[in-house]
């Protein structure tokens, strides 16, 4: 049921991409383009940066102002994450003791930094797809990757799974309603009851798809998805946004703009 739940709000936030904005008229290449940028940008620093790594907060910052997503909404569906953030990089510090750094009496180890930069870099990078799918909207987003020379068979398959995953999830949960209502109040399944339940669950979802690709052949599939909405044209507006976000990326990447900030800053204090 929580992960029903993690999908709808998934779905909430694809819902936001229906706003009228400039940031939403923009054509989705140039968005796509310029998400792809800041993860590379972000996922080639050292995995001892941390610091470095908050200047990339301002692109989903900005996204989600200009779009009008919700700063609130955007972060509780990033959280859904952390759990697995967390135990990817959980076990560093008891790996990596070397003394890096100290912070007045703490001695910060390469384990802490690496284990932090995981984290934030996580998380910026969740929340930053989540916010362009806020405001490009996830058919647009294969759409763009399409043009931009995605293979057909790999988008297609993207395209099913984000169709599909919500009525494989809301199968899910009706076969958990139905087996609590038939089990006695407060239980839990057993390993027994979950083979069962996986078992029937796969046979539904083979039934569900054989049905699915009936439909689809009796209508002419070909082995693409029909564009049936009009295409955006990529101009001045779209390289305007591209130009600007990569001067930004390229003084984030090249310059240690905290340390510079912060060092400015500690020369203005008397």
């Amino acid at each position: 049921m929580s992960i029903e739940h993690a999908l709808r709000e998934i779905r909430r936030l694809d819902d936001l991409s229906a706003q009228d904005s400039p940031l939403h008229r923009l054509d989705a290449r140039a968005k796509v383009l310029t998400t792809l940028a800041v993860l590379v940008a972000m996922l080639s620093l050292g995995r001892h940066e941390v610091a470095r790594l908050l200047p990339f907060a301002a692109y989903p910052l900005l996204l989600a102002i200009l779009g009008e997503v919700p700063l609130g909404a955007l972060m509780r569906r990033a959280a859904v994450a952390l759990p697995f953030v967390l135990f990817v990089g959980i076990f560093n510090p008891l790996i990596d003791r070397e003394v890096l750094l100290h912070y007045g009496p703490l001695a910060v180890t390469g384990g802490m930094l690496s284990f932090a930069s995981i984290v934030l870099r996580s998380l910026l990078a969740v929340t930053t797809a989540l916010a362009l799918l806020a405001v490009t909207g996830f058919d647009p987003i294969c759409r763009a990757l399409g043009r931009l020379g995605m293979p057909s068979v790999f988008l297609v398959q993207l395209q099913f799974l984000y169709r599909y995953i919500f009525v494989l999830a809301e199968e899910a949960a009706r076969m958990m309603q139905a087996r609590a209502l038939r089990a006695a109040p407060d239980s839990r399944p057993s390993l027994r009851e979950y083979r069962s339940l996986l078992g029937s669950l796969l046979l539904r979802t083979l039934d569900r798809a054989g049905r699915v690709h009936q439909a689809m052949l009796c209508r002419g599939f070909t082995g693409s998805m029909p564009d049936l909405r009009p295409g955006t044209r990529f101009g001045l507006p779209e390289l305007k946004f591209c130009l600007v976000w990569g001067v930004f990326l390229l003084a984030v990447r090249i310059l240690d703009l905290p340390r510079l900030l912060g060092g400015l800053a500690g020369g203005l204090v008397p």
